[in-house]
């Protein structure tokens, strides 16, 4: 469904102004006051108004072009997504535009109005780590715009989204290194405001109180960056301040997994006789360091191809928006690995 177009008659029309009063008060001509100009950009904003977006004459027609919204090329899962998403809109005849956010809101939101301003049809995205409020989504979905969240949850109403179960693959993560003999697992989570880091954390606790341990939410500790950087500085305080010593360490994705075994390395102890480790997401390099890393898979080209289908099958009105409300959630895979058997 096409967004309807706010044109410059609208604008005049509410302030009753002519039309080329507020043409040249857009483009800060001379001759037109500073009060006069506020008020018609003030309402343009307001009105979401878009000089270029989704012209009249092409509102019956497709574009046959979608957007991605990612926060990042460089992960290895986000790029697997890519791949997946572009087979199926190459098949069905779709060009694609990427962006990337960064995880800083002020780009998401310069990414959606650049696509729109570009007439896609459709938009699949993965909203930033800044992303608290989800006014700038919704206010499209409002107006029956396509749009698909994947791996990323946002708090909006029938939200139509395509994840993988985060929770399953914490629960068997955890309870991998508990089959291992490892009792004192500590858990470098994700930031907090995210479904799923908060599904990972839930995962982890509920395996440690099925298999009859007491959770500490002490072990519980942010990577909010997850970076390498950070889980290695994270994870050396950990071992130097807690009385309490972890030996092991279930982290949010690989890269804070490698940080915590470097961490471990650089204090003494053996991966994985002295410390048990496992990541998520389960990147290419898992297989190459020493030890190999444990991680949990994540089917990142099923997801963007399943993504996909739907985005294109509300576009082409084979489903309508309200008709599809629940989630699709894929499956994950424990892929173990040297650096949590004992």
């Amino acid at each position: 469904m096409r967004l309807e177009q706010i044109t410059i008659k609208d604008i005049a029309r509410e302030l009753n102004v002519s039309t080329s009063t507020v043409s040249r008060a857009l483009k800060d001509y001379p001759g037109i006051s500073d009060e006069t100009k506020r008020k018609v950009k003030e309402l343009a904003e307001k009105m979401d108004y878009r000089p270029n977006a989704i012209a009249l004459s092409l509102r019956k027609s497709r574009s046959f072009t979608i957007g991605v919204i990612i926060p990042e090329v460089v992960h290895f899962f986000f790029s697997t997504v890519i791949s997946g998403i572009e087979e199926v809109a190459f098949a069905r005849g779709y060009n694609v535009i990427l962006t990337q956010t960064n995880e800083k809101l002020v780009r998401e939101k310069s990414s959606i109005a650049t696509m729109l301003s570009n007439q896609i049809d459709g938009v699949l995205v993965s909203f930033s780590k800044e992303t608290t409020d989800f006014e700038h989504f919704s206010n499209l979905l409002a107006k029956g715009f396509p749009i698909v969240f994947f791996d990323r949850v946002p708090d909006i109403d029938n939200a139509i989204t395509v994840t993988v179960d985060d929770y399953s693959g914490a629960f068997e993560a955890t309870k991998h290194l508990l089959q291992q003999g490892y009792r004192r697992i500590a858990h470098l989570s994700g930031p907090s405001n995210l479904k799923i880091s908060q599904e990972r954390a839930r995962g982890y606790t509920d395996a440690l109180i099925h298999h009859g341990f007491t959770p500490d939410p002490g072990f519980i500790v942010e990577c909010n960056k997850g970076t390498d950087d950070e889980a290695q500085k994270i994870t050396a305080e950990i071992l130097e301040t807690f009385s309490t010593k972890p030996d092991a360490f279930f982290a949010n994705n690989d890269m804070a997994a490698v940080g915590a075994m470097l961490a471990c390395k650089a204090a003494g102890l053996r991966v994985p006789e002295d410390v048990g480790i496992v990541g998520f997401s389960n990147w290419q390099f898992c297989s190459m360091i020493d030890p190999s890393l444990s991680s949990v898979s994540q089917p990142g080209f099923n997801l963007g191809a399943k993504a996909t289908e739907i985005l294109l099958d509300l576009i082409e009105k084979k489903i309508q928006l309200g008709e599809y409300s629940n989630s699709v959630v894929l499956e994950t895979e424990l892929l173990i690995r040297k650096s949590s058997v004992r």
